[in-house]
């Protein structure tokens, strides 16, 4: 059994971090597993080496421990793009120029939800051959092309993943429908990135031998669009645990700008960890 805690050094991490890695390391040792620290780094005009220091700085007070050497997107750029191009030559993938912008121009009337990474994408640019691909447009997944080739929706229908987490308990399946309206056409890689946070985490989860997914529950809808990427990239499926999130007196879940809930400010009081585990519920 092996899990992790993949952080983003944009920022200092604060009590729903502490949560979160103390869950899953929590995780490892009742199931004489191995817990393991990866740095999702790949948007570099927001991280800072001074976070990323802090982080296993926290995360040791904490008490925590992890193998070295820790893996970091950054470092990993050639991996993505292998994968992205695995999809590009099977014809799943188009270039798009839209800012978020043109898609809210795009978009006939206000949508009800929104979808996995903001209003879901109309089509706009579908119809471009991936030739056409200008520098600064992102790559997009053509959503229907790729339940296509997974062999459909009744195929896709036997395609499931399993949450073993406190919400949402037992065995997912996924839905052509479901994918098509919520999902969309998601990025795959972004133009300011090279990659994006959906198709690297599923091409570093198998890279590190994880089977189990611990992560906050405001993720588990993404899972289904994982799940889809797993299957189009013949990755294993490891089971999926997502918990519940730290939220602060009026109920909003925490943010890396509230420094008033930054573990290091804790640390600089006088609290103890033993205090930010009841602090947290654990």
């Amino acid at each position: 059994m092996r899990t992790r805690f993949a952080p983003s050094p944009t920022g200092y991490l604060h009590l729903g971090h502490a949560f979160s890695a103390l869950t899953a390391a929590d995780l490892a040792q009742r199931g004489g597993g191995e817990f393991l620290i990866r740095i999702e780094d790949i948007d570099r005009a927001r991280c800072r080496d001074e976070y990323e220091q802090a982080i296993y700085d926290d995360l040791r007070w904490l008490g925590l421990d992890w193998p070295l050497p820790v893996m970091r997107q950054s470092e990993r750029m050639e991996i993505y793009d292998d994968a992205l191009n695995q999809l590009i030559a099977r014809g799943l993938c188009f270039p798009c120029g839209c800012t978020r912008r043109d898609i809210r121009k795009a978009l006939s009337a206000p949508q009800e939800g929104a979808g996995l990474d903001g209003p879901v994408y109309p089509g706009t640019c579908r119809a471009r051959s991936i030739r056409d691909y200008h520098k600064g447009d992102a790559i997009r997944l053509n959503m229907a092309a790729a339940i296509e080739a997974v062999g459909g929706d009744d195929a896709l229908a036997r395609l499931t993943f399993t949450e073993i987490g406190p919400y949402h308990t037992g065995t997912h399946r996924l839905y052509g429908d479901w994918l098509r309206k919520v999902a969309g056409d998601i990025v795959l890689a972004r133009r300011d990135i090279g990659t994006s946070y959906h198709l690297a985490v599923v091409v570093d989860d198998a890279a590190q031998d994880i089977t189990l997914v611990t992560r906050g529950m405001d993720l588990f809808p993404v899972t289904f669009l994982h799940r889809l990427l797993q299957a189009l990239l013949e990755l294993p499926t490891p089971q999926y645990h997502h918990h519940r999130l730290i939220r602060d007196e009026s109920g909003k879940r925490l943010a890396k700008r509230d420094d008033a809930r930054a573990l290091r400010k804790y640390r600089a009081e006088g609290v103890t960890p033993a205090q930010i585990r009841k602090m947290v519920g654990l």
